[in-house]
């Protein structure tokens, strides 16, 4: 099979529909089916078999942690409430080194790291709007999913994978958000479950979806949210909110997180669980503004018959805009509005 470098393909919504109906959106859906399936009622702490590929991968994420650290934030006063430009520096260190930090994964096919990389590099985030939200979260699903088309990694690993895997990458992104102050992506992000992530509230739900002795309402407990948050990827990402958001109401999820307020109303984990299934297809998969920026290559392939991308609106980027729901206006990182309310009266949160 040749493999070379992935490039967008979905422009239009012509484009999306095609999208809607071919094989690599299928086998998204139902690979995430299998991981959320394979985890219900298992713990963060669960044992689970590591073989030696998914012990390469925890090891290459922790690489990335350690590079994280090469590049402190230079305190300045006169500091931006938005994204610290030491991310880019991080950023440059990952895509020069990239294909060298995942050659284990790619020993019997090489070339094969063309396409890795791809995804692997867009997994954290923008290096020149200096953000992050739910579109570079599906590229490092995507990631995974090549491996998983590779056979480096296998549906047996499925526990392994979010259990251990995407945990350590989500434990690896909250360090990169907080530390660089990275912006939600877009301009919806705060009314959304959370500014950054969704597959974590996916997981959790599904590890939740066994249990009856706390209901979904519980995520308003704090007692219950610290007695959870290191078993659950719910309720971390619960405190993990808890902790970052600031303004009026804050520590009141009904201000600062509507949507997940309307949630926990739902009587069942098992009724939220398959309801989160079903919005990141509607608000992740199948939406323009997050889809057009998804790459495509020989191992994640495009539909037929889409647009051709020289008579894209925005050849620089291979994709259209849409003001306001794709790159948009700035919104101040909820870490930069908690850092500024300690120094001053106004608070820095649109």
């Amino acid at each position: 099979m040749p493999y070379f470098k992935p490039i967008k393909r979905i422009f239009t919504e012509s484009d999306l529909e095609q999208w809607k109906h071919c094989e690599t959106y299928s086998y998204i859906v139902d690979t995430i089916e299998t991981l959320a399936s394979s985890v219900e009622g298992k713990e963060l702490g669960s044992p689970t078999s590591i073989t030696p590929s998914a012990q390469t991968l925890l090891d290459i994420l922790e690489t990335v942690s350690e590079i994280v650290d090469k590049y402190p934030v230079v305190q300045d006063k006169g500091s931006s409430r938005f994204g610290k430009v030491e991310f880019r520096d991080f950023y440059d260190d990952i895509e020069a080194n990239s294909e060298k930090l995942l050659a284990p994964l790619a020993t019997n096919n090489e070339q094969s790291l063309i396409e890795l990389t791809t995804y692997f590099n867009n997994s954290w985030g923008d290096r020149i709007r200096i953000d992050y939200g739910s579109g570079h979260e599906l590229n490092f699903l995507a990631f995974l999913l090549c491996l998983l088309k590779l056979k480096v990694l296998t549906l047996n690993d499925s526990q392994t994978i979010v259990l251990k895997i995407f945990s350590k990458y989500l434990q690896v992104m909250r360090k990169i958000q907080k530390l660089y102050w990275l912006e939600p992506a877009g301009s919806h992000g705060v009314w959304g479950l959370d500014d950054y992530h969704f597959l974590p509230f996916l997981f959790g739900a599904a590890q939740l979806s066994p249990m009856t002795r706390s209901r979904p309402s519980s995520i308003h407990n704090k007692d219950i949210v610290d007695m959870y948050k290191d078993k659950y990827f719910y309720y971390q990402c619960i405190d993990f909110i808890n902790q970052v958001k600031t303004g009026p109401g804050s520590g009141s999820l009904r201000w600062h997180s509507p949507m997940l307020d309307d949630i926990s109303g739902v009587r069942k984990w098992s009724k939220v669980s398959e309801g989160m299934q079903k919005m990141y297809k509607a608000e992740v998969l199948c939406k323009l503004p997050i889809i057009q920026h998804f790459y495509f290559g020989s191992i994640l392939k495009a539909p037929e018959n889409l647009s051709d991308p020289s008579e894209s609106a925005d050849n620089e980027h291979g994709h259209q805009h849409t003001w306001g729901d794709c790159c948009g206006i700035a919104i101040p990182s909820p870490f930069a509005a908690k850092e500024m309310q300690q120094h001053t009266k106004t608070i820095p949160f649109d």
